[in-house]
């Protein structure tokens, strides 16, 4: 299903980072970093929750608002049941609504957003993720003190928040259009790959997406998906190009953007997580579409759906991804 927007413009927008983030090719572009994995709290869910505040304060901040400007705050996490978008809600007091479709939150909840701005239920709405590396190896895969080595297809959990402020009122940049994504089964059931799990979702997205606006791929100056990581990354390729006859010339994926991946070996494959493909739309795109460097993006950002539990129980992992086409305005 895709949904085209007329007046649904980027007001503002808030990077937080991990040390490891800072490290990577986009760093002077991050608002705020921390040096360290706790961020001044007593716990790494705590800190979790404390890096996506410190995401919303710089957005509304830079949007010049409050937060009784704000008509509703969409938010989306790793954690077990969002916790870090709940308590990042509990000092707001604004509607809250908790999402989750994993690393293709951002994109669901910017699509959520767009759309009560469409309709003018909202004026402005606030779209917020994060994810921990140290929170979410425990919880989704061995527990880092372990240490348990990965193969090269794992990807590393990005740390950081990323907030968007949607509006109504014209900007430099607007939501053109979002594709929500069909979860697809492709029998993948290892967790350490999610390359190989995720390709073929986004491949499905994007492939419906075209059909339905009535374009190609060229037609877009840059599709970034976020986070195939580098082997999901030359699936992706090979799947659209044999599934579909598309062939990706402008393409790239966040998850590879977001580290320098010959120099920080701890990455392996590349970057995953919610924040993941956030912190490099906020930071470098949106950037680029408000100087006109750029003038459309499609931004599709993929999930595997699982839990410990599934992967234990020798389940498939399903998958989704959602797209949002982003538009410089003249």
């Amino acid at each position: 299903m895709t949904t085209k927007y007329k007046n649904v413009y980027i007001k503002s927008t808030g990077v937080v980072v991990g040390p490891y983030e800072n490290k990577g090719p986009l760093s002077k572009l991050f608002d705020k970093h921390y040096d360290d994995m706790y961020f001044g709290e007593k716990t790494l869910e705590q800190a979790e929750t404390k890096i996506m505040s410190d995401s919303i304060e710089v957005a509304l901040n830079k949007g010049n608002l409050k937060t009784n400007n704000i008509d509703l705050f969409i938010a989306g996490d790793l954690q077990n049941q969002i916790t870090s978008s709940t308590y990042a809600a509990s000092k707001l007091n604004i509607p809250f609504l908790g999402i989750y479709t994993a690393c293709a939150t951002n994109t669901e909840g910017l699509g959520i957003g767009a759309t009560y701005i469409e309709s003018k239920i909202c004026k402005n709405v606030i779209v917020s993720v994060s994810s921990h590396n140290m929170v979410s190896e425990r919880q989704f895969r061995n527990p880092t003190e372990y240490g348990a080595p990965k193969p090269g297809t794992a990807t590393f959990t990005a740390t950081g928040g990323a907030t968007c402020i949607l509006t109504n009122k014209k900007s430099k940049v607007r939501i053109e259009s979002a594709t929500i994504g069909i979860p697809v089964d492709y029998e993948q059931t290892d967790p350490m790959d999610m390359g190989s799990v995720m390709a073929p979702a986004a491949a499905s997205t994007i492939n419906r997406h075209l059909k339905d606006m009535g374009r190609t791929a060229l037609d877009y100056d840059l599709i970034l998906t976020g986070d195939l990581g580098t082997f999901g990354k030359e699936i992706l390729k090979d799947f659209m190009k044999t599934e579909y006859g598309i062939e990706l010339k402008n393409y790239n994926d966040c998850g590879v953007m977001l580290y320098d991946l010959k120099n920080q070996k701890d990455v392996q494959a590349g970057g995953s997580g919610p924040v993941c493909s956030a912190l490099v739309i906020y930071s470098d795109i949106i950037k680029k579409l408000e100087n006109k460097e750029l003038k459309r993006v499609l931004y599709v950002a993929t999930g595997a759906l699982f839990s410990p539990t599934t992967v234990f129980q020798k389940s498939n992992i399903i998958s989704i991804a959602n797209a949002i086409s982003l538009e410089s305005v003249e």
